[in-house]
C-alpha cells in the first residue's frame, strides 16, 4: 500500500498496482491500457477473423480452444500477444525524432490530421431527384420546364433505391411523413399510386406542438445578409451616435446609420413617440432581475463539436442529463445568416435547460451576436467558448486566446452581459501553456465582470485531451470563484470519477467525451452504480439515435446518409467502451485503451472494433447498405471506409 494527496489536501490511501507478470498473465494493469479478464483476450489477427466469419469461427478452432489446459503454453502464448497489441505509444521524443525523418523523406511537413477529409454531399448520393413540389402533396413547380428534378413520380420510383425497412418512425410518429414517397421507408405511408397517407388521429394529436425550436426565419435570414437588421442595444453600449455621413468607421463594425435609416420589415431604429411608455423603454434591467438559473449540482453535457447534435443531446436526455447546450457556433457566421451555423441553436422540447455556445475575438461581433440570440432564439443562457484548442480558432484570437487576451475579453463579457436578458457564461481551460496556469487570474475578474457561472476544464491548450485533467487545481480555482457557480470537466467516466470530481467542492459537473463514449453515465452518477449495459440495449440506444436524425435531418435518401455519417463520427467514441462485466478492475480509465478482446457475443464484439468497416456494418443493421460510391474517413481516426 502506498499514500497519495488526494483532492482537497486529505490524504488517500492507495493500492500499488502490481507489474506484469512474467508469464503474460495479468495481475495488475499495465499503464496505459484497460485492464480486461484474460478469459476474454484475444489477438489482433483472431478478433478479425472473428467478425469477418460474423461470429462462426472454424470447429476445428474452436474444439482445439476447449481441449486445451487452461494453464497451456500454447494458450499462455495467446494471452502474452494479446498483451503485445495493439502496440504501446512511444514517448514523445522518440516519435518526434521519426516524424522529423518522415518529414524530410516526404520533403514537406505534414499538419495535424484529417486535413484533407473526403467531403461527399449527400445529394451525391442518388442518381436522379424527385423535385420537392411533387414530392409535397403535389404543389406547382415555380421552375416550371427549367427545373433540373424529376416530375414523373413512376419514373423517379423506378430508380430510387430499396427501402430500408417496413415501418417509418415519422410516420408511427407524427401521423404524416413530410418526405412522401421520398422516404426510405415510403411503403409504410404510401398507396399503390404512390399518395401519400396520414393517420388523422395522431396529426390531430401532434397539433400546437413545436418540437423543435430556435429555427432560421427566412425574413430574418434576408434581412441579415442585406444588413438591415438594428443593433440598438449594441450600440448604446458602444456609445454610437447617428450622425451625417457615412457608416461611421469607428463603430468597427457597429451600423452607424445617417441621415434617413434604410426602410424594410423590421428594420426600424426610430424611438416610438406614439402609445404607451412601457418601463421596458426607460429602464434597462439590473442583473438580479434577468433571468435566474439553477446551476447547482447539475450533470451538464459539453457542447461537442460534429458529436454534439441534436439527436445526440436527446439520446442524453434520456439517460438524465440535467443541462445541455449547442455545438460552438461562430459569431460572424450567425450575424451573416448562414443556415449551418444557425442549425448548431436548434434546441429540442425535450431539452428543458439549454444553452448556445459561441466563439469570437472581437468585442462589437460578439455583443451584437448575443442581441440577435436574445432577440430571435429562445435560450436559457449564453456560454462563451474561452476553450477551444485548435489552431483554425486560436491564431485569430478566439478560443484559448481569449486568455491571454484580457483586456479584449473583458469587453466582450461586459458587450454581452449589457444585451442579455439571460445569464452569461463561460468555459475556459487552466491556460494556453501547459506549465503555466492563468485560470485562477481570471476567475477572480470574471466574477467582476458579470459572469454566471464558469466552467474549468483541467488542462492547457498544450495539452489537448492528452494526460490526466488536474483537479487539485480545480479545486483551487472552485475556492476562488466561490459564491459564483464553477463546473469541473475532465476525465469522468464512471460513478467513481463523478463522485471524486465532487469531493473538490465544484457546483457541478461538464461531462464531454465520457458521454460520447458512455452517454448512460449520467445514469450511472444519479443512481450510484456501474451499469453492466449489454449489447442489445447498446443497439436500442443506437437505433434511437438513427430516429432520432431521421426525424431531424430527413427520412429520405439524403437525410438518411447524414444522419448515417454522423452515427459513424459517434461509433468512433463509442467503441473504446468496455463492458463492465469484462473488465478485471472497475472502473474503466477514460485515458486507458482496450486491447483485442472477445465479447460475450457477437454484437459485443463488432461493438469493440476500432475498425471503420465494422462501424458501417452496424449502421447498416438501422439505416440499410450504404451507397455504391459511400465513403467516409471519421474526424478522430485515421481508418477510413471506401466502398
Amino acid at each position: 500500500m502506498e499514500e497519495a494527496a488526494s483532492h482537497g489536501g486529505e490524504t488517500q490511501v492507495t493500492e500499488k498496482v502490481p507489474e506484469l507478470a512474467v508469464d503474460g498473465r495479468r495481475d495488475g494493469v499495465r499503464k496505459g491500457t484497460a485492464g480486461i479478464k484474460t478469459d476474454f483476450l484475444t489477438t489482433k489477427d483472431k478478433f478479425h477473423e472473428f467478425l469477418d466469419s460474423n461470429g462462426q469461427l472454424p470447429k476445428e478452432k474452436e474444439e482445439k480452444k476447449e481441449n486445451l489446459p487452461h494453464d497451456s503454453d500454447e494458450l499462455k502464448g495467446t494471452t502474452e500477444a494479446s498483451e503485445e497489441e495493439p502496440a504501446a505509444k512511444k514517448p514523445k521524443v522518440e516519435q518526434q525524432e521519426e516524424n522529423k525523418l518522415t518529414w524530410k523523406q516526404q520533403g514537406k511537413r505534414q499538419r495535424g490530421q484529417n486535413k484533407s477529409r473526403p467531403h461527399v454531399k449527400p445529394t451525391a448520393y442518388e442518381d436522379q431527384r424527385l423535385c420537392q413540389s411533387v414530392a409535397q402533396e403535389n404543389r406547382k413547380c415555380h421552375y416550371g420546364d427549367k427545373c433540373k428534378f424529376l416530375h414523373d413520380v413512376a419514373e423517379y420510383m423506378a430508380s430510387k433505391p430499396a427501402d430500408v425497412g417496413p415501418s417509418c418512425y415519422l410516420y408511427d410518429t407524427f401521423g404524416a411523413c413530410f418526405y412522401g414517397v421520398t422516404c426510405r421507408f415510403a411503403l409504410a405511408h404510401t398507396t399503390a399510386d404512390f399518395q401519400s397517407m396520414r393517420d388523422e388521429a395522431r396529426v390531430k394529436a401532434q397539433e400546437g406542438r413545436t418540437p423543435v425550436r430556435n429555427s432560421l426565419d427566412k425574413d430574418l435570414q434576408i434581412r441579415l445578409r442585406k444588413h438591415h437588421v438594428a443593433f440598438d442595444r449594441s450600440a448604446e453600449r458602444r456609445g454610437t451616435v447617428r450622425h451625417r455621413g457615412r457608416v461611421c468607421s469607428g463603430s468597427r463594425g457597429v451600423e452607424c446609420w445617417i441621415g434617413k435609416p434604410p426602410k424594410g420589415p423590421g428594420f426600424d431604429t426610430t424611438v416610438k413617440t406614439i402609445g404607451p411608455l412601457t418601463d421596458a423603454d426607460v429602464i434597462k434591467l439590473r442583473p438580479c432581475e434577468k433571468k435566474q438559473v439553477d446551476f447547482q449540482d447539475k450533470l451538464y453535457l459539453a457542447p461537442l463539436t460534429t458529436c454534439g447534435n441534436l439527436p445526440f443531446r436527446r439520446v442524453c436526455k434520456r439517460f438524465g442529463a440535467d443541462i445541455t447546450c449547442g455545438e460552438m457556433a461562430m459569431c460572424t457566421n450567425l450575424l451573416q445568416g448562414q443556415q449551418s451555423e444557425w442549425a448548431l441553436l436548434k434546441r429540442h422540447e425535450s431539452e428543458d435547460l439549454f444553452g448556445v455556445q459561441i466563439e469570437g475575438c472581437f468585442p462589437d461581433t460578439m455583443t451584437r451576436c448575443a442581441e440577435l440570440i436574445n432577440n430571435h432564439i429562445d435560450v436559457d443562457f449564453v456560454d462563451i467558448n474561452s476553450g477551444c484548442p485548435i489552431d483554425l480558432v486560436y491564431k485569430k484570437g478566439g478560443g484559448c486566446g481569449l486568455m491571454t487576451r484580457t483586456r479584449k475579453f473583458e469587453q466582450i463579457i461586459r458587450g454581452m452581459n449589457y444585451v442579455l436578458d439571460v445569464p452569461l457564461t463561460v468555459k475556459i481551460r487552466t491556460g494556453v501553456h501547459e506549465k503555466y496556469n492563468v485560470a485562477h487570474k481570471l476567475i477572480p475578474e470574471m466574477k467582476k465582470w458579470g459572469v454566471s457561472m464558469i466552467t474549468l476544464h483541467g488542462r492547457s491548450r498544450e495539452q489537448r485531451y492528452t494526460k490526466l485533467a488536474d483537479w487539485d487545481y480545480i479545486n483551487t480555482c472552485s475556492s476562488l470563484a466561490s459564491p459564483l457557480p464553477l463546473f469541473g470537466n475532465g476525465d469522468i467516466l464512471s460513478y467513481d470519477d463523478a463522485m471524486k470530481a465532487r469531493e473538490t467542492g465544484v457546483s457541478g459537473l461538464m461531462i464531454a467525451r465520457g458521454a460520447l463514449i458512455k452517454p448512460w453515465i449520467f445514469t450511472e452518477i444519479k443512481e450510484r452504480r456501474h451499469w453492466d449495459i449489454s449489447s442489445s440495449e447498446r443497439l436500442d440506444n443506437l437505433r434511437n439515435f438513427s430516429n432520432y436524425g431521421l426525424e431531424h435531418w430527413g427520412s429520405d435518401t439524403r437525410g438518411l446518409e447524414k444522419t448515417r455519417t454522423f452515427m459513424l463520427e459517434w461509433l468512433s467514441f463509442l467503441c473504446r467502451y468496455v463492458p463492465v462485466g469484462l473488465l478485471e478492475r472497475v472502473p474503466q480509465r477514460i485515458n486507458d485503451r482496450p486491447p483485442y478482446y472477445m465479447g460475450r457475443n457477437y454484437l459485443e464484439s463488432l461493438m469493440a472494433s476500432q475498425h471503420v468497416g465494422d462501424w458501417v456494418k452496424i449502421s447498416e443493421m438501422l439505416l440499410g447498405p450504404v451507397p455504391k460510391n459511400f465513403n467516409f474517413l471519421p474526424k478522430h481516426k485515421a481508418n477510413a471506409y471506401e466502398k
